[in-house]
């Protein structure tokens, strides 16, 4: 009888004894969730201060653009093309001074054409100065305006095959074009416009698509080599308003709405 009271005893002071520590435990525990202390290794990290882009640092703003007709402007009555457009948006919100300082973009253009320009001094010169740098090139290389890419009795059948003949060595020169705006300046924010299908409505296949989707990735894995480049995507904005973006006069241009959309993007990236 004292055996099985000494043993109920026992389990029931432990049982207590567990209690109590139960209690402790918790309330030390909602102590520290309600009220944490930062004090040694478990101090409260502080976030690390924003660091300032380049382009934040600045009292005013420099672009330079270069390429083919879409940073000539050609397409939009207003004449602004997107790279007035960026001008324009960039200096409101930004609340800086914003100058285009050379336009040096020649409709037509082609990789090899730009290269040749870009061997120049005063075309290196021109980079140098500049703190943004917009570009387009690409679209003539593969599309050249259309030729060669409509078969068919009235020329309305889109061929893939001929844009898909001129990709490979325009991509080839696309490593070189990149290569020389770093030399000419590492530091400015390069901003490399992308390329849209222009040939949408009139490619039921869909197979242009695949072809810019194809030099759009190959432009981004060159460009991303480099810390200060950026390739701005396009081909969605187009792709379900292509009649309403794109200039009545050539069906391959845009126009004043579709570079509007243009530059929202590259400002977008830009903030």
């Amino acid at each position: 009888m004292r055996s099985s009271r000494f043993l109920w005893g026992a389990v029931g002071l432990t049982a207590s004894i567990s209690t109590l520590v139960f209690i402790v435990g918790f309330a030390y525990a909602a102590n520290q969730i309600w009220f944490p202390k930062a004090s040694g290794e478990f101090a409260v990290a502080t976030p690390a201060p924003k660091q300032e882009t380049a382009i934040e640092v600045k009292n005013k703003l420099n672009i330079v653009a270069i390429g083919d007709s879409l940073t000539a402007g050609t397409g939009d009555n207003t004449g602004k093309g997107y790279v007035g457009r960026v001008r324009e948006k960039l200096e409101q919100q930004s609340g800086k001074p914003v100058f285009v300082l050379n336009n040096l973009a020649i409709p037509g253009y082609k990789s090899d054409q730009l290269l040749s320009d870009l061997a120049l001094k005063k075309t290196q010169d021109a980079l140098a100065s500049a703190d943004i740098i917009l570009l387009t090139i690409g679209g003539n290389d593969i599309f050249a305006g259309g030729e060669g890419i409509f078969t068919g009795e009235n020329q309305t059948e889109f061929n893939p095959q001929g844009a898909l003949e001129r990709m490979d060595p325009a991509l080839k020169r696309m490593d070189q074009v990149f290569q020389a705006i770093n030399q000419a300046n590492p530091d400015a924010t390069v901003m490399y416009i992308g390329l849209y299908h222009p040939f949408l409505d009139l490619d039921p296949q869909r197979e242009g698509s695949l072809i810019v989707q194809r030099w759009n990735n190959s432009v981004f894995e060159k460009a991303n080599r480099y810390p200060h480049m950026v390739v701005v995507p396009t081909y969605d904005l187009f792709e379900q308003n292509l009649i309403k973006y794109l200039s009545s006069a050539d069906h391959f241009h845009p126009n004043g709405d579709g570079y509007e959309r243009i530059a929202d993007r590259i400002v977008q990236i830009l903030k």
